[in-house]
Parts: structure tokens; sequence; C-alpha cells
């Protein structure tokens, strides 16, 4: 069965890469995705798939129902594009200034509506649900916190998703046990001193002089105070102080992120930050604000789910390498879906240079190998296999214990 399932989705390919390529020439901003949700809704719609749109804003929710009782198990895809120009020489460049595809959302979203196709076709098969989940907002719109907060996991018993990833190779799908991505929050530093002649420093309290002092103290707060067998970045990577050379600036702004895994480690070099910028500032009579912003969490991928996906995965697609790897420092909101409902997020690997360069993502020249999206669609298909269709022989018993 899952063979056919696999037959079924080759035949689409050409449609996913159609479908691909039309949302890479008119990527939509978070929040405004408007001719994308559009053409998800009308795909939905012709293939009979019952479905439930402005979820949360702009988020999309199909339903397959199977023939019989069982599980429900949501799939989730994101939608939403960047705010950067596209420099790529290719047919499908986006036809939108200043805004394109550059983390391979239009694949996940094609992949998708491929995979609820096949789905939908063979839901006579499956004893349960299927819950298909099209994410806007993921590049920091919060499109998981609104869609939640919109019941699109009521009813749902674990939840799965897939980033397609082009530093790994096409033909090879990773996963990570516990965290695989960190939580990404970011922060603002304003220092305020007191300006003047650049010939009198000592009438002066010199902002760039103490953000000097503070960008290496902060530092030390991952080498000195975070325990070396925890994972914590600290980056700052904006500055902006004074206009002249002759002129000592008043004040100086720090822009920057924090990357960590576990909670504990997050609210540790919050607090660090925080005592180095007032011991700095205090010995150095400025005055400072300091604003923390949390982002999303780090993505926690559930041991019994991840199990589940392994076996599943490396048992129906042995061509394929599945590996364990360790964590990514990126975020990714996917970890909101994790902190309600037990599932993974597995990365397929899309890079292929002999297709030409490959380009991490966000870069202007971002490009994917379209053929990994098959690879992540069949990982999808053995998932729902497993859940919905083997289920009654068992094969998931000896995971079933898994905590």
């Amino acid at each position: 069965m899952l063979n056919n399932w696999k037959v079924q989705l080759e035949e689409m390919y050409d449609k996913m890469v159609e479908w691909r390529r039309y949302l890479h020439q008119y990527p939509e901003l978070s929040n405004q995705e408007y001719k994308t949700s559009k053409l998800i809704t009308s795909l939905l719609s012709e293939y009979g798939i019952e479905r439930k749109v402005n979820v949360g804003g702009m988020g999309i929710i199909g339903y397959i129902k199977g023939a019989q009782p069982g599980k429900t198990i949501a799939l989730r895809a994101d939608f939403d594009a960047l705010p950067i120009q596209d420099e790529k020489d290719v047919p499908y460049k986006s036809k939108v200034d200043g805004v394109m595809h550059a983390c391979g959302h239009d694949g996940h979203t094609a992949t998708l509506l491929a995979v609820g196709k096949v789905l939908q076709e063979n839901r006579d098969d499956l004893a349960g649900n299927v819950v298909l989940l099209f994410q806007h907002a993921e590049e920091g719109g919060g499109g998981a916190r609104k869609m939640i907060a919109d019941n699109c996991l009521e009813g749902v018993d674990a939840i799965f998703a897939n980033h397609l990833w082009s530093l790994i190779p096409t033909g090879t799908i990773s996963y990570t046990k516990g965290y695989t991505t960190a939580a990404g929050d970011g922060f603002q530093i304003k220092i305020k001193g007191k300006g003047g002649h650049g010939s009198s420093p000592h009438d002066t309290i010199d902002s760039i002089a103490v953000a000097g002092q503070l960008i290496n103290q902060l530092q030390y707060i991952v080498s000195r105070r975070v325990n070396p067998q925890k994972t914590a970045v600290v980056t700052i990577g904006s500055i902006h102080a004074g206009d002249a050379s002759n002129v000592i600036a008043d004040s100086a702004i720090l822009k920057g992120t924090v990357r960590t895994y576990e909670k504990e480690v997050q609210q540790l070099v919050e607090e660090a930050m925080n005592d180095a910028i007032k011991g700095i500032c205090l010995s150095s009579k400025a005055d400072y604000e300091f604003d923390y912003y949390h982002g999303v969490a780090g993505v926690y991928n559930h041991p019994n789910e991840t199990e589940i996906f392994a076996k599943s995965v490396k048992d129906s697609l042995p061509e394929l390498n599945v590996e364990e790897v360790p964590a990514l420092l990126v975020s990714e909101d996917f970890a909101n879906y994790l902190e309600e409902k037990p599932g993974m997020l597995f990365f397929t690997g899309a890079g292929n240079e002999a297709l030409g360069d490959v380009y991490p993502h966000h870069h202007p020249k971002f490009d994917f190998d379209e053929r990994a999206m098959l690879n992540a669609g069949k990982a999808m298909l053995s998932i729902i296999h497993y859940y919905l269709v083997e289920n009654d022989l068992e094969v998931m018993a000896p995971y079933n214990s898994v905590k």
C-alpha cells in the first residue's frame, strides 16, 4: 500500500514543481499571504479535502477523514516569505521586489499539498484522520501561536513537520532526539552617556567606550557563566553611535541575538547580561536601557515520536540516508506546537552541488534541489502509514513505552 502511495506521489512531481515555482515567483511576507492562501484553499477544494480558512489569520487547515476510527495525525507546512531581494538567475526568480522565498517554505507547501492529495485519494485505507496545517507567518510573525489559539490542534494526537535544508545533501534525511533547534531571542541595549568634543574626553561619558567594554564582557557570559556542557550563543549584530569623527557620542545602541536550548540557560544568560550592563554602566557613570525579547522556544522532538519516525522512514525508504545528527542553533516556531502536542521536526536534505552553488538559508541566492520535495513527501507518507495503517500490526509496540 505504501509503495502505491509513493508511486502516486512520484506521478505528482511535475505538479509539485509547478506549485513551488509559482509560489517562488509570487512570495508574500508574514501575515500578508493572500495569493498563497487562495492557491492552497483552491487546491484543497479541487481535491475534495474539507478545509477551514482564516485560521489564526491567514492559516488554513485541511481535514482528511479515514474510513475507520483511529489516531489523528497532523502534518504542518509554512508558507510565508522573507524581506530579501532575490539574486538568483533562474526562470522562477521572485517577481516581487525585495521579497523572496529564501528558506524553503514554498517547497514545504508544495510537498504537503501533494501529500494531502495522495492521502485523500487513499482515505478509505486509513484508520484515523490526517490534519493538514498550512501555517502563515513563521518568520517572526507568530503564525504558530495564532493558529494554536484558534484551536488548530483540537483532537490531534501527534504532529510532524519537515524542513528542507540546503546544507544537507539531497538523499539524506536527518533528525535529532530532544532539542533540535534553539530558542531565538533578541535584545537591544541603549547606553546613555554624555557627548562632547573629541579633544575633551574628561568632560564626557563616552558611550562608544562603554559599549566596547560591554561587548567584551558579554562574551564572558558564554565562556564563564554557562556550564560548558550546555549551549548558548550571544551575538552582537548591530551597533550604532555617533556621526562625526571628532565628536564623542552621547548614546550607543547595540542589537543582537541569544540562542539557547534549555529554559534555565536562557534565563541565566538574560540575568547575566543585565548584571554586566548594570555593572559596566555604573562604573562608567552611564545610564542604560535594556530590552530583552523572548522569541520562539527551542524545538523539542519528543522521544517516542522520534523513534517512530526513525523506524518508519528507515524501513520504508531504504534508498535514503536517514541519520541522527546534533541539534542546530537556528529557531523555528514549530516549537509552539510541540509544547502542546507530542511530535517532531525532521530535516530533508535539499543541497545538490551538481545543480550549482549551494547557498545557506536566508541568502539572496538561496535555492534547493526540487527532488528533495519527493523525499520529504515520502517520509510524511511513511509516518501516516505507520500510524493509520500498520498500527493494528503492533509494529509500533516497542516504541509506545519510550518516554
